[in-house]
């Protein structure tokens, strides 16, 4: 089993992470269920029931692993895979998918380039794609980041323990926009959030809560965790129903024929 799994699915069972993906079950809940269509495919990470609110009649969870090789979090087990399957390769035809959520499944693929270009793939023109990441200059980022800095001054050996999962290469926010810009994906929703202190009690987790509400407004970048969604551009591709309402605006006024050339006779009669 991939070792960037296993650290993430260790960590999931941290005060941090449940703190992290109750936050994110949130935001998701609350986004996917204005989200419509038919077929909606989750990628990865089971204790997040991502897709439970939308009400598209189809409806995956995807897994890297077999079933009985993923550890499963007591308190929130999430639905059972249905799929297993390599991310970079999924078996859908192109252009078959309304939404792909993707919670931290960029972060911990070998390779997250071939990842994102197949879900472009599978996504029809207009689908979405939803996209739960660490912010590696979030407040529990950069105290992993000064643990590491601090081992290495003083000699020591960097020994993987740390705030945050130590597997997986965290992506920025910038350096994930100019990736989904490349593959014609325009960001319509941005949002971050897990503003609160690294801090390792659920009591003192609980008290720095209230730093959610200003977090946005006064320090935005440093939000630990942070949700995107793209949507497919296809270029030259353009909706039905705006084509005809503009064409039905610009139809001109029809006059008989007959009613024209009596009008004509009347000017050349006056002259």
């Amino acid at each position: 089993m991939s070792e960037r799994i296993i650290d993430l699915q260790d960590w999931l069972q941290t005060h941090a992470g449940r703190y992290m993906l109750a936050w994110e079950q949130g935001q998701v809940d609350a986004l996917v269920v204005d989200m419509f269509g038919f077929h909606a495919l989750q990628l990865g990470l089971p204790q997040l029931q991502g897709l439970a609110h939308n009400r598209m009649p189809h409806r995956w969870l995807a897994v890297q692993e077999p079933p009985e090789l993923v550890p499963q979090d007591e308190a929130n087990p999430g639905p059972s895979p249905a799929l297993v399957t390599d991310f970079s390769a999924l078996p859908f035809p192109a252009a078959s998918l309304d939404l792909v959520l993707m919670p931290h499944s960029l972060e911990m693929s070998m390779d997250a380039h071939a990842t994102l270009r197949e879900v472009e793939r599978v996504l029809v023109p207009q689908g979405r794609v939803l996209i739960c990441g660490f912010n590696p200059v979030g407040l529990w980022a950069l105290r992993q980041a000064r643990s590491r800095l601090w081992q290495s001054l003083t000699g020591g050996r960097w020994s993987g323990q740390g705030y945050l999962p130590v597997a997986g290469e965290y992506i920025g926010y910038w350096r994930l926009r100019d990736w989904l810009r490349l593959l014609d994906f325009e960001v319509e929703i941005v949002r971050f959030g897990c503003y609160v202190p690294a801090v390792s009690s659920p009591a003192w987790l609980q008290r720095f809560a209230w730093m959610e509400n200003l977090g946005p407004r006064w320090w935005p970048i440093f939000g630990s965790s942070y949700l995107v969604v793209g949507v497919k551009r296809v270029r030259g591709v353009r909706l039905l129903g705006s084509v005809w309402k503009t064409t039905r605006g610009r139809v001109p006024h029809q006059v008989p024929a007959g009613q024209s050339n009596q009008d004509a006779l009347l000017k050349e009669r006056q002259h």
